[in-house]
């Protein structure tokens, strides 16, 4: 795993329309973040059958997003895992093609919800986390005055940082979520 080609999917109209839909959204997620599961398992977190999960599952195979986990399951339990451990598109890419436009805005809006779920989780299980984790966690949100230059490379900024903490997960890590985004805003000052 760890940098290279083995961590993001790009994404490209292919497999965006694979993404648009939320519930291969949330597998994939679920895949990626707690490792191989067999869709009766998937089936249970998420709220369906097992019939369901395992439909899109083959759809995300397909694409080549998940694969079968052979070092897991026989016959009767087949198990799966995440082939990519992300993610990587460009709303540019996508949002003037009248064919991609609305499986983007599906994927757009399926991604930002599941960042809230996440937050939200733990801001509900906050109290469960040991005191060593608790002057460590960020929230974190400013407005900032940019030309769309600035936020290009501010991102990709981050983004170089988050890569030089990716590696293997080792005994004492815990799996730490990060969400980065940067998109302008609209001003909307009141008028007298």
């Amino acid at each position: 795993m760890g940098n290279g080609e083995r961590y993001l999917a790009r994404v490209d109209g292919r497999l965006l329309r694979a993404l648009s839909h939320p519930l291969r959204v949330r597998i994939l997620e679920l895949l990626r973040e707690d490792g191989p599961a067999t869709a009766s398992g998937l089936a249970k977190r998420v709220g369906e059958s097992s019939g369901t999960t395992s439909w899109h599952l083959r759809q995300l195979a397909e694409y080549g997003l998940v694969t079968d986990d052979a070092e897991r399951g026989n016959r009767r339990d087949r198990w799966w895992k995440a082939v990519h451990e992300g993610d990587q598109l460009r709303a540019k890419d996508f949002i003037d093609d009248p064919d991609l436009a609305g499986p983007f805005s599906v994927y757009a809006h399926t991604l930002i919800e599941q960042r809230y779920a996440a937050e939200a989780q733990f801001v509900a299980e906050m109290r469960d986390w040991a005191d060593e984790w608790m002057d460590k966690v960020e929230f974190h949100d400013s407005p900032l005055s940019l030309t769309p230059d600035e936020a290009a490379a501010l991102s990709e900024e981050v983004l170089d940082v988050i890569s030089r903490y990716r590696r293997r997960a080792k005994e004492g890590d815990t799996q730490v979520r990060v969400h980065w985004a940067a998109f302008p805003r609209k001003s909307r000052p009141e008028t007298p």
